[in-house]
């Protein structure tokens, strides 16, 4: 069986993500899809009860807990939204990762924000959790 390692391309660099760095990854492409599908069974699905999310906007943090969150992003609504990140670094020890990413977030497929999201995940019976996410947000993003 041959396995394809993935490999992604943003800004012009070029690197390939182990196996478990997937595997860390994937609950939070989970939790975005999620939140583009306006789902909030799927946006608390990759996530620990309980979890919480830490946003700092202008200096200020705002705590939510994943419950409260899924629920307000999962309403159906018009607008399109999509949260992307790039170039994330991923730290992997045993049980226990974290993921440090830029991202941009999309309203309608314009830039409405961006920032850097930081994740911590844990393992629970061979399954990445997200256990927490802090992120800062702004509107001064450079176009990309």
């Amino acid at each position: 069986m041959v396995r394809m390692a993935v490999v992604m391309l943003v800004a012009g660099s070029c690197f390939a993500l182990t196996p478990e760095e997937d595997a860390v990854l994937a609950p939070v492409h989970a939790m975005f899809d999620g939140m583009a599908k306006r789902d909030a069974g799927a946006i608390k699905a990759p996530w620990l009860a309980g979890g919480t999310l830490v946003l700092m906007r202008e200096g200020k943090p705002s705590t939510v807990t994943i419950e409260a969150f899924a629920e307000r992003v999962g309403k159906p609504g018009p607008t399109k939204i999509e949260e992307r990140i790039h170039d994330p670094l991923v730290r992997v020890d045993r049980d226990l990762a974290v993921v440090w990413a830029p991202f941009e977030f999309l309203s309608d497929g314009k830039l409405d924000h961006c920032g850097t999201d930081l994740f911590n995940l844990v393992k629970m019976d061979g399954i990445w959790k997200i256990a927490s996410v802090a992120d800062t947000g702004r509107k001064n993003c450079e176009s990309k």
